[in-house]
């Protein structure tokens, strides 16, 4: 099996490097992977994406690559919409025409955030900010090109790879006495290495049985704020580096309007992830097992 991987150099996709291997012939691809002979995996020139997988005729493509600058995202609409739809279409499309599977990744923010109760798949899509438009009109595309597909959407994603929450929170716990953490967003912190080993499991299954094929959410089990989250983390921070000096004595919460930021976000991201665990047979770790394993890695 051949397989085409966009965005190695991401969070995910560094980690599906690795998921992906055991499966067939990787061949990995990020933004700067083109010149004038090579394969292209900049999504921001889809036409060149559509001659990459048509060139190289993969049996699954999986789009690991997309604008996750948030705020920026305010202020580039069309790069934007280029990249995480535009491009998803495009690669949607090359896929139907060779036959191949596409794995796509959206987010918590194609949903407006309301209510308390996880988001299921099918619910209504309302998103606040222009990356969320742009991913849910990436994920439209994809369904709407007839391509075999699995659509994952996910929410609050970390890796010990690079920079993260909670890095930063140990660096200001190390430089300040009171940190104030917002408490009135709510999902579940969801580790790339998590996303990367799912994504494998469900290329082989869906492989095998087409019906599988379709939109699922994937997000570690449990749920808690960026406060309590980061509450977490220098508590298990305390306990596996005694030595540790930390100055913060207190993580106040604070509601989301204390930190105005061009997009808005989502306060409830909380995703039912019951369809992805009863179709492809998993469980999902708490997302404190994931976290703690990270912070393991990081100290």
């Amino acid at each position: 099996m051949k397989m085409l991987l966009l965005g190695k150099n991401g969070q995910v996709g560094w980690e599906l490097q690795r998921s992906l291997a055991p499966l067939g012939e990787l061949v990995a691809l990020d933004r700067h992977s083109t010149d004038d002979h090579g394969p292209s995996g900049d999504l921001a020139q889809p036409e060149r994406l559509r001659d990459a997988v048509l060139r190289l005729r993969p049996d699954v493509i999986v789009n690991a690559a997309a604008h996750t600058a948030v705020d920026r995202a305010e202020s580039e609409p069309e790069l934007a919409h280029t990249v995480n739809a535009v491009a998803a279409g495009v690669l949607a499309e090359a896929a139907n025409a060779i036959g191949a599977l596409l794995v796509h990744y959206s987010t918590d923010y194609v949903f407006d955030g309301s209510g308390r109760a996880p988001w299921q798949e099918d619910a209504p899509t309302a998103p606040l900010s222009v990356y969320g438009t742009t991913k849910r009109d990436g994920e439209n595309l994809v369904r709407a090109s007839g391509a075999r597909h699995l659509v994952f959407r996910t929410s609050w994603v970390y890796a010990a790879r690079g920079g993260n929450f909670a890095r930063t929170m140990l660096r200001l716990a190390q430089e300040r006495e009171r940190l104030t953490v917002i408490d009135d967003q709510w999902g579940a912190p969801t580790g790339a290495d998590l996303i990367a080993d799912v994504t494998a499991h469900a290329i082989r299954q869906t492989l095998r049985d087409t019906a599988l094929a379709g939109t699922y959410h994937l997000a570690a089990a449990g749920e808690t704020t960026w406060n309590g989250y980061a509450r977490f983390v220098l508590d298990t921070a305390r306990l596996l580096k005694p030595d540790l000096a930390f100055k913060a004595q207190e993580v106040a919460p604070v509601p989301t309007s204390a930190f105005p930021s061009p997009a808005r976000r989502p306060q409830n991201s909380r995703l039912d992830t019951r369809r992805l665990r009863h179709d492809f047979g998993l469980t999902l770790p708490d997302w404190q097992t994931g976290v703690r394993r990270m912070l393991a890695e990081i100290l």
